[in-house]
């Protein structure tokens, strides 16, 4: 049965329309920003690379019951928080991540020191002088040490310390314990799958910059938390029902392939931007990518969000990102059946030595608020999950008319061509 009947009379050019009405009557919440910071770099203390991030997961499980906000986990450790609204099923999903990139030991090497992989995507070339905690199997055993380049002396080597390959059979971690030997190493209670978590070493600049390794994903986790708390304080009206996921395994590719909900219509991730000589992002506002590695994201979502920045002067830019996956792309592959798009902080140097901007987190977070606050995008359509064709939401959009021995005519501002058999050219003239 479609929860669409026929005897509704469905203007269908107008469901292809975004609802934009009432934007500029919205107030974005007041954001917190020196708690989202203070959030930012606590959660950035806190190593959690993939695979190991049950001390970050408790301690954001710490902020969320703070907040008095109701949350569940589910058996992959992806956290669920419920945002209430004034709707009982769960109508928009906000996905963050709080895994990182980090390593893993892959060999105990001979003269004391490990040789390690990474886990996630990013190049030797920034693990090269990290510090790094050896977290081994039990809990209260860490060793520090850092990443270098098998050769690193000039003293010793003279030019071949620049001459020597990038990558990571060209590094080994060199822990800081008196061991020279593979079985000293044993004798440390370390081993192949240890888990080698990158210090972030987060700094905050008098002119609003921040710098640390792991923004990617926590910067992210930060913001949603601001908006969940604006919220939560009265600050905000929600016409829906919101769930914040927070995954545990974005970095490598199937973060939010779980936990979201069937009865979510839009799905709305926070991730970096791309901040680079070839892109479009901005480092000091808000990123609306159009397409990643994915596809392109929904049409009217990202064109919604785009407005709804304008419509508030809220510093936005436009940009395709050609080498990126987020949580998004784990959804929609997983079959989430909903309208999906991402809002990016500004980030220079992802995945290396990364710095932002205050003022890009407190424009995401306030976009996220004023999300929050509008009508799902196509709302009487969004509203079901399925409806009958005749009433799916067609857009004027510029179309090629093709008739049968014609090559192509000229396009025209039209509305979606509908089958019509009984078409008098459809038959070909006679002679």
């Amino acid at each position: 049965m479609n929860d669409h009947t026929d005897e509704q009379k469905i203007d269908v050019q107008e469901l292809g329309k975004a609802n934009l009405t009432g934007f500029l009557d919205l107030a974005a919440g007041e954001i917190d920003t020196e708690w989202m910071i203070d959030i930012l770099f606590r959660l950035l203390r806190t190593p959690s690379p993939s695979g190991r991030t049950d001390a970050v997961m408790q301690y954001i499980g710490d902020i969320v019951n703070d907040l008095d906000l109701d949350s569940t986990v589910t058996r992959q450790g992806t956290l669920v928080v419920d945002l209430p609204g004034e709707t009982d099923t769960c109508d928009r999903a906000l996905v963050v991540h709080a895994d990182t990139i980090g390593c893993m030991v892959s060999a105990l090497k001979d003269n004391g020191r490990l040789s390690v992989v990474p886990v996630g995507t990013f190049s030797a070339r920034f693990a090269e002088g990290a510090r790094v905690q050896i977290v081994t199997e039990f809990p209260d055993v860490v060793y520090t040490g850092t990443i270098l380049p098998l050769k690193t002396s000039g003293h010793a080597y003279g030019d071949e310390i620049d001459t020597q390959g990038v990558g990571w059979e060209h590094v080994e971690v060199r822990v800081d314990e008196r061991v020279s030997t593979k079985e000293g190493l044993e004798e440390l209670g370390i081993e192949i799958g240890n888990t080698v978590a990158i210090m972030a070493g987060p700094q905050r600049s008098r002119s609003g910059y921040i710098n640390s390794r792991h923004l990617d994903g926590k910067a992210g986790v930060a913001i949603a938390l601001a908006a969940a708390k604006s919220a939560k304080e009265g600050r905000l009206r929600l016409p829906h029902r919101t769930s914040i996921l927070v995954t545990i395994f974005e970095e490598v590719g199937h973060g939010a392939s779980s936990g979201v909900s069937e009865d979510v219509a839009e799905l709305l991730s926070i991730d970096n931007a791309v901040c680079a000589p070839t892109q479009n992002s901005i480092e000091y506002g808000i990123t609306i990518p159009l397409k990643d590695m994915h596809g392109p994201f929904d049409y009217h979502l990202t064109r919604k969000l785009i407005l709804l920045a304008k419509a508030h002067d809220l510093p936005v830019a436009r940009d395709i990102f050609h080498f990126y996956r987020s949580d998004v792309a784990a959804a929609l592959e997983a079959g989430a059946g909903a309208r999906a798009a991402l809002v990016a902080f500004g980030l220079d140097s992802s995945h290396g030595w990364e710095r932002t901007h205050i003022e890009s987190l407190v424009s995401c977070a306030e976009l996220i608020t004023l999300w929050l606050q509008t009508p799902l995008t196509l709302e009487e359509w969004d509203q079901h999950k399925t409806g009958d064709l005749k009433h799916f939401p067609s857009q004027r959009q510029p179309a090629i008319e093709e008739m049968p021995g014609d090559t192509q005519h000229e396009g025209s501002i039209t509305n979606v061509p509908r089958y019509q058999p009984d078409h008098e050219s459809s038959e070909p003239e006679d002679g």
